[in-house]
């Protein structure tokens, strides 16, 4: 911590026409075009599965269960899109959530029959966008209304659409992500050890858990920071720390060949342990639950855990533009690596004033996806 620092308290103000308020029939115009959306995307996942789902998903959901789940959510988008002629004003959000439904209804509705699988490596995780937007949604807005850090922060904040894009992508290129992943650890087949893989099996699951997240950690931990001291890289990175609202969705943002060489390096140390599959779907839920976390608007204070875990407190001044916390908190999980190599910063109860970074991005995906290019061609210009 800089002892010299002044720490300031961060200053938000309400967007009231950003706002959600009861009465009004924005809330009814949302809901009932993000059911609707969603209600479309199952029934074509329903009908076209080889396509447009992901075969290690599909191992671990029972897809009658959530033809259940289709059906209510069909009809309360209706009954949404007809709460909008109520209040008026939004009558247009519910005609359009209305109209995503029918049409929903029209191709099969909750009835559709579950078609024929076939082998197809490379396929659309439409059923992994759903089910992830759905329960981070629920969770995570929900900690945020209830334990908010900055109370007047809505969730319409500003660039909310483009963190919401990320988040369809990122999902929904799943497949894309695994296979390579897959091909990245393939060529590490010469440091597996057959002998070590079997003890680490013998371990009680808990044990091979906590080994796994260490060992992820640790890439993670230096895979980040290079990131942000390899000056050819720096800018592929600054598209992520472009955030200037922390919220659920802040840690969708991020470089497509971040987002790709960062799974492809986290799958090495799970491929070498060998640990057992119960132990690594712990750790991957974990994993996924806490990276959404740490984004978040959420102000609870974590006790004694913040000097153990990566909290939100922790990772929000990895995320600040304030001189004291530039290049900080590195770490993924645990906050072990970065108190082993001096790159913590948690003052307190302090917590950052601004957020992003110290040069303005590009606020398209366009801009940002070609960021890398385009800074690097700024800065060899004669």
């Amino acid at each position: 911590m800089s002892q010299d620092y002044n720490y300031r308290e961060r200053q938000v103000e309400l967007d009231t026409e950003k706002q959600f308020r009861l009465g009004e029939g924005k809330i009814s115009g949302y809901a009932s075009v993000t059911l609707g959306v969603l209600s479309l995307l199952a029934v074509l996942a329903y009908l076209f599965p080889t396509y447009l789902t992901t075969t290690e998903l599909r191992k671990v959901y029972d897809a009658e269960f959530l033809k259940q789940v289709l059906k209510y959510g069909m009809y309360f988008s209706l009954f949404f899109g007809v709460l909008t002629f109520y209040f008026r004003k939004y009558r247009r959000m519910g005609t359009a959530g209305i109209l995503l439904t029918l049409t929903a209804f029209l191709i099969g509705g909750y009835n559709v029959p579950t078609a024929g699988l076939e082998a197809n490596p490379l396929s659309l995780g439409v059923d992994w966008l759903i089910l992830a937007f759905l329960g981070s949604a629920a969770i995570f807005l929900s900690l945020e209304k209830i334990f908010p850090k900055y109370k007047d922060q809505v969730i319409l904040r500003d660039e909310w659409g483009l963190d919401l894009f990320y988040f369809c992508f990122n999902h929904l290129a799943i497949s894309a992500i695994l296979i390579y992943g897959n091909y990245h650890v393939s060529h590490f087949d010469w440091a597996v050890s057959p002998s070590l893989q079997s003890l680490i099996q013998s371990t009680p699951i808990l044990l091979q858990f906590v080994l796994v997240l260490i060992c992820a950690d640790f890439v993670l931990y230096w895979e980040h920071r290079v990131y942000h001291e390899v000056q050819l890289l720096w800018p592929v990175h600054a598209v992520h720390h472009s955030v200037e609202n922390m919220d659920w969705l802040a840690g969708s943002r991020g470089h497509f060949f971040q987002t790709f060489s960062e799974r492809a390096m986290v799958m090495v140390p799970l491929y070498l342990l060998g640990v057992d599959e119960a132990a690594l779907n712990i750790y991957v839920t974990m994993a996924a639950l806490q990276a959404v976390l740490i984004h978040c608007n959420c102000g609870l204070s974590f006790g004694l855990l913040k000097y153990i875990i990566v909290t939100p407190q922790f990772h929000h001044w990895h995320h600040s533009s304030e001189k004291p916390a530039i290049d900080t908190n590195y770490s993924a999980h645990t906050i072990l690596f970065d108190w082993l190599f001096k790159t913590m910063h948690l003052p307190g109860a302090h917590w950052p004033a601004k957020y992003g970074t110290t040069k303005k991005l590009p606020r398209t995906y366009l801009g940002q996806t070609l960021y890398p290019i385009t800074a690097q061609l700024k800065k060899n210009k004669p």
